[in-house]
């Protein structure tokens, strides 16, 4: 009866804990396409676990689709990840919550599925692995300022605010008292993925000539995608191969290399896609309409 009594504690103590973390976050992150499956939204994965974390109270967004606010602060969203633990007869998955450093926050028991129909038996072990989320009742409840999460432009890396250092630092609060920190951020290179985000330091350097002079360039020929090996193809209205995409680390970021053998990066911004290469000593950036 004592061991009952420890372990159910613990247990309270467990969630408790996590559903204090968890309420820091605003964001969700589902992924379009989970490490363990071969396509995007593969057995309507995807699309069901968003629809789960809605109905449960939380804001949830695809990797491919963030809002402007979390590509500018990705530390405000959890990535939720599924660890596919299956057998020949049994369908079995955990979901896991990390933060923006890849640490986890929060760890499902394993949900698990006698279903033959992969479709069913992911949908229903999926359901089974989120009733232990739900019984965290998120309710959205930013951190306190104090303990805000900031961004140290010195040392290039993101940590938790020290309050003593708090004038050396730029914090991000809410939209109001921060909107010059936010238009001076977005001044700022930066590298994202789902797994790891840094921001270049903003400490006084000579400048790059080369940087100042930028030609802006609006292609509104549709270019449309086909996939080949290690990317895409892209194919004008013709049909006429006019670029080739070639997939890096980075997600939304591509070598690229056009018919004319001009070779060149293509990314994408906002809701944009833009070629960037040069064309001798210029820097040429031009918004392509790519249809994928």
């Amino acid at each position: 009866m004592k061991n009952i009594i420890v372990s159910l504690c613990f247990l309270f103590s467990y969630y408790g804990m996590a559903q204090s973390d968890i309420n820091n976050y605003k964001y969700i992150i589902v992924p379009a396409k989970f490490e363990a499956f071969k396509s995007e939204n593969q057995y309507l994965t995807s699309t069901l676990m968003k629809q789960l974390f809605v109905e449960n109270g939380f804001t949830a967004v695809y990797d491919n689709d963030l809002p402007e606010e979390l590509m500018v602060d990705r530390c405000k969203g959890l990535l939720v990840k599924l660890i596919d633990d299956s057998s020949l007869f049994t369908t079995k998955v955990k979901l896991s919550l990390t933060d923006c450093a890849n640490k986890e926050v929060f760890l499902t028991g394993e949900g698990r599925s006698k279903e033959k129909e992969y479709r069913a038996a992911y949908s229903e072990a999926i359901k089974n692995s989120f009733k232990d989320i739900a019984k965290l009742n998120y309710t959205y409840t930013p951190k306190d300022k104090n303990a805000m999460v900031s961004i140290s432009f010195k040392d290039d890396v993101v940590r938790l605010q020290d309050p003593a250092e708090k004038d050396k630092n730029i914090r991000f609060g809410d939209a109001a008292e921060n909107e010059a920190a936010t238009k001076q951020q977005q001044l700022v290179e930066q590298k994202a993925t789902l797994e790891e985000q840094y921001f270049k330091s903003m400490e006084p350097v000579a400048a790059d000539p080369a940087l100042h002079h930028v030609k802006l360039i609006k292609d509104t020929a549709v270019l449309y995608a086909q996939a080949i090996t290690n990317g895409y193809q892209l194919v004008d209205s013709t049909p006429k191969i006019t670029m080739k995409l070639y997939q890096t680390s980075l997600k939304n970021f591509y070598m690229a290399k056009t018919d004319q053998q001009v070779d060149g990066i293509v990314y994408k911004k906002g809701e944009k896609w833009i070629f960037e290469y040069y064309q001798g000593e210029e820097l040429i950036n031009k918004e392509l309409n790519i249809k994928f």
